[in-house]
C-alpha cells in the first residue's frame, strides 16, 4: 500500500524551524499549534493514508490543546503504533525551502527517521530542492514538503 503525505508552514521572524526532528539554522522560525515540522508531519499522513487511517488532523487536531506544542517526533511514534500492523518498506520525502539549503542537515533527518521507524537507512530518502525564486517557497515565507511511502501487512 501507498501512502502520500504533504504539510506547509508560514515563516515567521522569531522562533525555532524544525524538520525531521532537526532544529535546523535559520532567521525563520513557523508558524504552527505543534512544533511545526513540516517534514513529519508530511511523513505521518503518508503512513496514516497508506494505512487507511485519515490524516494527522483526524488524530492529532490543531484544535485540541493537547497538541499545542506537541512534539512531532513524538506524534510520529504514536502514528506508528497505529499503524503497527503494518511494516515500512520505504519512505521517500521532498522539502520544498528557499533557505536555508539543507545539506548539511539531510544524512542527520535520515537517520532520525530510519531510526524511530527502524527501518535501514537505505529505505529512507531525503531530497531538499529550492523554488528558483517562485511562489510562496521562492519568497522565502515559508517551508512545504511531500512524502510517499510504502508499507505492507507483516
Amino acid at each position: 500500500m501507498i501512502g502520500f503525505g504533504y504539510d506547509s508552514h508560514r515563516f515567521q521572524p522569531e522562533g525555532k524551524l524544525l524538520l525531521g526532528g532537526e532544529e535546523i539554522t535559520s532567521k525563520f522560525g513557523v508558524i504552527a499549534h505543534s512544533d511545526g515540522d513540516a517534514l513529519l508531519h508530511s511523513l505521518i499522513d503518508a503512513l496514516l493514508g497508506a494505512a487507511g487511517l485519515g490524516d494527522i488532523g483526524t488524530h492529532f487536531p490543531d484544535n485540541d490543546e493537547k497538541y499545542k506544542n506537541a512534539d512531532s517526533m513524538e506524534l510520529l511514534k504514536e502514528t506508528l503504533l497505529l499503524i503497527k500492523i503494518y511494516k515500512i518498506i520505504n519512505i521517500d520525502i521532498t522539502l520544498l525551502l528557499e533557505k536555508p539549503k539543507l545539506a548539511p542537515y539531510k544524512e542527520k533527518i535520515r537517520n532520525n527517521i530510519a531510526n524511530i521507524c527502524h527501518l535501514d537507512i537505505q529505505r529512507v530518502s531525503i531530497k531538499a530542492k529550492s523554488n528558483e525564486g517562485m511562489g510562496f517557497i521562492g519568497r522565502n515565507e515559508g517551508v512545504a514538503c511531500y512524502c510517499i511511502c510504502q508499507i505492507e501487512e507483516r
